[in-house]
């Protein structure tokens, strides 16, 4: 309830894969350095996704990562299909492109924000609308291409991209690899900036798989609902939360899963293990969410 509070007054087999250093940029609202090479397509409305590879990973955090909490248990998971996920989390402009202008983002273009911002403010229902009505466009279904929000671990697998550190850059964090608390850095890293509200997506380092903002900047809407059980008891390949919400509040509210830690929140927030969660019907303007699109079976070949 306390961290509720301190948010309203402002959420192993490692891949065969190159993991590259990159510099961060003096300035949080320059393009950070180019990730290495990954396969991309450009869908009709100009979003870019990545294409992330089948695979393997141990999910959750080892004992030994500092602050970690309950419910990170580790366990190896499959994922059996590759898939597309947003190189960036959906900006503003993508949003109401297809949603309209009816939902206004917190940081907006008066509010230290703009159309190169995450989008944010918008309920879960209202970012699984996104996914629908973009499929729906006639280039999209002519391309095959069905979009949805990522499961769980979907996320925590993109994001680690073959990683097993705290952070896909290693084990620790300050606001100049990720936009978060810079007051509350995490590991060895030092004190850093503080902005107090999104930056404009890709400002930070990518991961190895070419995705920004993995960590930080808003938090990301996911697929499942939110059960700490489920997280270790489901099964080991493609596992998805339960089918229907079973962990509320007082009153009946059910919770969904949120991960990436974002700009409100302490460098220990934005681990690739932590958990965070939030009710489905309501909006903050610390969460956002990007979109994962299934592969084509040709495609997966």
């Amino acid at each position: 309830m306390r961290e509720f509070f301190r948010r309203m007054m402002c959420v192993v087999v490692p891949l065969i894969v190159t993991v590259t250093g990159w510099s961060r940029s003096a300035h949080a609202e320059e393009p950070a350095a180019a990730p290495p090479k990954v396969e991309v397509l450009t869908n009709s409305i100009g979003m870019k996704l990545a294409r992330i590879p089948a695979g393997k990973f141990v999910r959750g955090s080892p004992r030994t990562e500092p602050e970690r909490v309950r419910g990170e248990s580790q366990h190896d998971v499959t994922i059996t299909q590759p898939y597309h996920l947003g190189v960036y989390e959906v900006t503003q402009a993508e949003f109401t492109k297809i949603m309209g202008g009816q939902i206004q983002p917190t940081f907006g273009n008066n509010n230290g924000g703009g159309p190169d911002h995450p989008m944010e403010n918008m309920e879960w229902t209202q970012a699984a609308e996104f996914c629908k009505k973009l499929s729906a466009l006639p280039e999209e279904i002519s391309a095959g291409r069905k979009y949805r929000l990522p499961t769980e671990a979907q996320w925590e697998f993109a994001c680690r991209a073959g990683t097993v550190t705290a952070f896909h850059g290693g084990a620790s964090l300050s606001s100049l690899k990720a936009n978060c608390n810079g007051t509350t850095p995490y590991g060895d890293a030092e004190p850093g900036p503080y902005l107090r509200r999104t930056a404009k997506v890709g400002s930070y380092p990518a991961n190895a798989f070419g995705l920004y903002d993995m960590h930080g900047n808003v938090s990301e809407w996911c697929a499942d609902w939110y059960d700490p059980a489920a997280y270790e008891e489901n099964p080991q390949t493609d596992p998805r939360g339960p089918p229907v919400g079973t962990f509320s509040d007082d009153f009946g509210n059910f919770y969904l899963v949120v991960r990436g830690g974002s700009w409100l929140d302490d460098a220990r927030a934005c681990r690739s293990a932590y958990r965070q969660k939030a009710m489905h019907k309501n909006r903050y303007p610390w969460i956002g969410f990007r979109v994962a699109c299934d592969v084509d079976a040709k495609q997966a070949k």
